[in-house]
């Protein structure tokens, strides 16, 4: 079941209109989820991404789209499709509704909710290889916009596809400054000695809920130092680790970039501390 407006109907219904502005022009964000037995993991700093999203689009946002108003939708989706008491992926689609050109004739917007059953109740670190490279074709932009969960998404399909023809499991983007900004679906972090290294935002990475857990997390580990600047490609090859975060999977260690070879030390501490904060037993 798809939750289109409000209304719950089956997937195998749902369609959308060819003149759809998400489809035609990008104009739509989106936020994917986490939930875990009735219960959406970060679900604030989700909602606030997804409101600044959306006002930094320009987007009306309606009256009733509080925090409560669309966290029940998200449980009455999973309710609907049998999920309210496992683990699930929500994505939320938020698009400007149809009209117009390039100008939109009005600001006011559709969503829609979709759901997917998730396996794992628990963040747990993947111990197979997991080798990336960097993706040279294109780079992101620095800036506010770079950091949105937008449906411009053409370099990370194409890096994916890059990837794939390479046997690489993921790919590493890179800013127009050339600096490392993330992973084609994940924020990076890279462990040299007892600092962490992460892209700031103003280099143009992903606004991560995940990211801002596990820099929360390592302010509140007396043992390492967080230093949030720019990160060369050269560094990659000095680190000690390297590891990248989503919602979804937590934490990825990465196993090889090129010729090094990484640990993961850090990583496998940090997903405990992860199912800890985020109350998963």
């Amino acid at each position: 079941m798809i939750n289109l407006n409000g209304t719950l109907i089956p997937a195998s219904k749902a369609a959308i209109s060819l003149n759809n502005r998400g489809l035609t022009y990008g104009d739509a964000v989106f936020e994917t989820l986490r939930t875990h037995q009735g219960k959406i993991l970060f679900w604030e700093d989700h909602y606030f991404r997804l409101m600044a999203s959306m006002r930094i689009m320009r987007m009306e946002i309606p009256m009733n789209f509080t925090l409560e108003f669309i966290e029940d939708q998200v449980l009455k989706t999973l309710e609907a499709n049998g999920l309210e008491n496992s683990t699930a992926r929500v994505k939320i689609f938020i698009n400007r509704r149809e009209g117009g050109l390039y100008n939109p004739d009005n600001m006011d917007i559709d969503y829609f909710i979709q759901v997917a059953q998730l396996h794992s109740s628990k963040f747990k670190l993947d111990q197979k290889p997991y080798v990336v490279d960097l993706y040279k074709d294109f780079f992101i932009s620095k800036g506010l916009f770079s950091t949105l969960k937008t449906n411009n998404r053409a370099i990370n399909v194409l890096g994916s596809v890059f990837a794939k023809e390479n046997d690489f499991q993921n790919c590493l983007l890179l800013n127009t400054d050339k600096m490392v900004i993330e992973a084609l679906n994940a924020n990076v972090f890279i462990v040299q000695g007892n600092t962490i290294k992460t892209p700031p935002l103003d280099d143009g990475c992903i606004k991560g809920v995940m990211r801002k857990q596990i820099i929360d997390i390592i302010e509140n580990d007396s043992e390492f130092e967080l230093d949030e600047s720019s990160i060369s490609p050269f560094e990659l090859q000095k680190a000690d680790e390297l590891f990248i975060t989503n919602v979804i999977v937590g934490i990825q260690s990465v196993t090889q970039y090129r010729k090094k070879q990484f640990k993961n030390k850090v990583a496998q501490k940090y997903v405990e501390a992860l199912n800890s904060k985020a109350e998963l037993s």
